[in-house]
């Protein structure tokens, strides 16, 4: 049997999910604060920092890895956050992500193949 979620909470999560791929840190920080798992995935695995780094969001990044959010978690489709933030370009939460202990080598592809592959090998430079 499958129990049908409160749909309040389901509201909750998106807003969540929109608040880290728009940048919203000071919201979203709030709501970790207050409870909202820093870990939190959506239907296909990625967590709120995984959507913060892809859309280069170096603060909420700094946010979310202050609180504890996982660098090394990988989505449904084993991508790191760190492999996703090279992929786009983002010089600024690569760096972040790399102090914060992310590997370079987990997911497939990893974040070192990843830079290879798309010719962004600087970002990766002194790691």
């Amino acid at each position: 049997m499958t129990e049908e979620l409160d749909p309040r909470l389901v509201e909750l999560a998106h807003r969540m999910f929109d608040l880290a791929r728009q940048g919203g840190t000071e919201r979203l920080g709030a709501y970790v604060d207050k409870g909202v798992p820093v870990d939190m995935t959506d239907a296909s695995g990625n967590t709120l920092l995984m959507l913060a780094a892809y859309h280069g969001h170096s603060d909420t990044v700094a946010a979310l890895v202050e609180r504890g959010a996982d660098v090394n978690r990988l989505n449904d489709r084993q991508q790191s956050p760190l492999a996703g933030a090279i992929f786009k370009d983002e010089p600024e939460v690569v760096r972040m992500l790399i102090d914060a202990g992310a590997d370079l080598d987990a997911g497939s592809p990893s974040a070192r193949t990843t830079a290879e592959m798309f010719e962004r090998s600087h970002l990766l430079e002194g790691s």
